[in-house]
């Protein structure tokens, strides 16, 4: 046996729950592992925190005197 063979492909895991993924809802394991991702996109449950540079700052103040 070949280290290349394709059974001897690594299984895809879901990345909320850790099952094995589907093809059809790659990369979760169903539909519902999807919809929880999706949700917390639209919730924010994703957002990168963001911190404002001081020179931006400024520039703003600057425009709004």
């Amino acid at each position: 046996m070949r280290n290349d063979d394709v059974s001897a492909k690594p299984l895809k895991t879901c990345v909320l729950c850790g099952k094995p993924a589907q093809e059809k809802f790659r990369p979760f394991c169903s539909k519902r592992c999807a919809d929880i991702d999706l949700h917390r996109w639209f919730s924010g449950a994703y957002a990168i925190p963001a911190s404002e540079d001081p020179e931006d700052e400024d520039v703003n103040n600057a425009e709004d005197a």
